[in-house]
């Protein structure tokens, strides 16, 4: 669906001028303390109980005391209450510790990457939200300068320091979701994730066959698929391999810097 731009005018969609308060506020209407905020935090309120599939300008109307057309005048279409609804949801990154404490880009990438983490898995919902774009929301745009900040020491150039940022986010945000996926099929089926794994690796040993699968076979075999104690190990794992790659990225970037006879050349 195309966003069309709001009262504000300009050429920006209707979501980023909601976004960054650049629309014009609506004349009082019939239903008194009816206002933007108060639609996104109940539409939040809904997705936060019942998931985002449950949210609708209707359900939201019924939820204020309101009617569903009385919403329309503050928001126009529920892509844009999405955005909002993100935005509220997973609001603006906190300091980063490990840039004040001087620990380096790995250290704080990985709190970056932590943080963001911890945001989706409080709001599972918000990862079903399509992506629309490139970050342009106030709070999208906060915690991607705040990657870019904990890369200032790396000395990768800034198209390499935009990459690593997305790659980043792209796992945090796959993992979330991977995460929410497997926590839904273990509640639709009235068991633990715990429980679930369980189930599918004894279902694995009843239908592999070591001449088809041995790799799988081999894994079967050393108890491997039945996962860490460690809830986190798959997280840190991912992100100490990931890390690793971007470490040598880091190296070769301070290697082609320097001349054949091993000093750094001039800026």
């Amino acid at each position: 669906m195309t966003e069309k731009s709001g009262s504000g005018g300009g050429d920006l969609p209707a979501s980023l001028e909601a976004a960054w308060g650049l629309r014009d506020r609506p004349a009082k209407g019939p239903k008194p303390g009816l206002s933007l905020e108060r639609i996104v935090a109940a539409a939040v309120g809904v997705a936060s109980a019942d998931g985002l599939a449950a949210v609708s300008m209707g359900r939201i109307a019924q939820e204020l005391g309101a009617s569903t057309m009385s919403l329309y005048r503050y928001v126009s279409a529920k892509d844009e209450l999405y955005v909002l609804m993100q935005e509220a949801a997973v609001g603006p990154p906190e300091p980063l510790s490990a840039l004040a404490a001087g620990a380096g880009w790995r250290a704080a990438l990985v709190e970056w990457a932590s943080a963001q983490r911890e945001r989706y898995r409080a709001n599972l919902w918000a990862l079903r939200i399509p992506i629309g774009g490139p970050p342009a929301t106030p709070h999208s745009l906060a915690w991607w300068e705040q990657g870019l900040q904990a890369l200032e020491g790396s000395g990768l150039g800034e198209g390499d320091k935009t990459s690593v940022v997305l790659l980043v986010s792209n796992f945090v945000r796959s993992e979330a979701l991977m995460m929410s996926d497997l926590a839904t099929a273990a509640t639709a089926r009235g068991v633990t994730p715990e429980e679930l794994s369980a189930s599918h690796e004894r279902t694995l040993k009843r239908l592999v066959d070591p001449e088809r699968h041995p790799g799988i076979t081999r894994q079967l075999e050393t108890g491997v698929m039945s996962g860490s104690d460690d809830p986190e190990y798959e997280f840190v794992f991912g992100m100490g391999v990931l890390l690793d790659g971007v470490e040598a990225l880091v190296r070769r970037t301070a290697d082609a810097s320097r001349d054949p006879g091993g000093e750094a050349k001039s800026a």
